[in-house]
């Protein structure tokens, strides 16, 4: 006997005495966990199926441990614009065992299947919005040559709008980034900046179009 059921989100065939690994459960090791959220049950060539799930039928679990997965790597590039994010994420899990798988008559299960809500991420999410220039911001790493980093540093330092990067000097951009890694050549960013700030977005892309990090080719 087999039964195809929802736990935390994700659907999964079990029998019973078979070990699962699911998303990270908010119940204690060693603990029982029942799921009612049974989408087809199959004993032999008897076959239910449920519309969605099958009314009165369960299936119980215990939970052995709370564990985390395989890392696994994000790497993300833009082309032409200096930006590389290279992360690390591993996920949280639950391994349970299957215990039972009831047909019929059971007792509706407690919604215990949702994982803990992350406290300590939501605290940490106002942060964000400490440093804000005044006046509307532009979107500065549209400029070829210019990342995350060199846009966060040329905001710091007041330049936070295309008119006010086609402004300055290349020479005063230089000292402002000069804390940044990587070689940069800022010449072209002033007449990128001015033709952002004209809405001259297809001779931009022409321009860019020549450009390498910022250079010409």
């Amino acid at each position: 006997m087999y039964a195809i059921v929802e736990i935390a989100g994700h659907q999964f065939k079990v029998e019973k005495d078979q070990k699962v690994f699911v998303n990270r459960l908010a119940v204690e090791e060693g603990k029982q966990v029942d799921f009612d959220n049974v989408l087809l049950l199959a004993d032999g060539s008897n076959v239910t199926v449920g519309a969605p799930a099958i009314d009165g039928a369960q299936v119980s679990a215990k939970v052995l441990k709370h564990l985390k997965g395989d890392k696994v790597i994000v790497f993300k590039k833009k082309r032409r614009k200096g930006y590389r994010v290279k992360n690390g994420h591993r996920q949280a899990l639950t391994e349970i065992v299957i215990e039972n798988i009831v047909a019929s008559g059971a007792k509706p299960a407690k919604k215990a299947e949702k994982a803990a809500p992350k406290k300590e991420a939501k605290a940490e999410a106002p942060k964000a919005t400490a440093k804000k220039a005044s006046g509307k911001a532009d979107d500065l790493k549209k400029i070829e040559g210019i990342g995350p980093k060199i846009a966060e540093t040329l905001v710091e330092a007041g330049i936070a709008t295309y008119a006010d990067l086609a402004k300055a000097k290349p020479a005063k951009i230089s000292e402002i980034i000069e804390g940044v890694r990587g070689n940069h050549v800022p010449d072209t960013w002033p007449q990128q900046a001015q033709l952002a700030a004209d809405g001259k977005w297809d001779e931009l892309k022409e321009l860019q179009d020549k450009l390498d990090g910022g250079v010409e080719k």
